[in-house]
């Protein structure tokens, strides 16, 4: 696999501002519904298909970076290109104070 940028969580945050990147977090349905970072695309990795992502730069997220890695390896194998990942997955985020959804 290509080396996988790790996007930090203020990294993340201001690309989102910026309108640069998609969100596409991995988790299943029931953690996103726990809580969520705002205008993340929900493709849970139990059924993760990179041909059905969005359209962008994609930027991947879990819960603490595992998954995220394991989305980013299946995208390789298929060659679709992938922005990087959230070090540390939402935990990170929710560390760093940003905000997190929940419902």
């Amino acid at each position: 696999m290509n080396e996988l940028r790790n996007f930090s969580p203020a990294e993340l945050n201001d690309a989102l501002a910026r309108l640069e990147v998609v969100l596409v977090d991995v988790r299943e349905p029931e953690e996103a519904r726990g809580a969520r970072i705002a205008g993340a695309v929900l493709h849970p990795l139990s059924r993760f298909d990179p041909i059905d992502l969005p359209p962008g730069d994609i930027v991947l997220h879990c819960a603490a970076g595992k998954r995220s890695r394991m989305a980013a390896e299946l995208c390789d194998q298929a060659g679709v290109k992938v922005a990087g990942h959230l070090a540390g997955g939402i935990a990170a985020w929710a560390g760093a104070g940003l905000p997190v959804m929940s419902g």
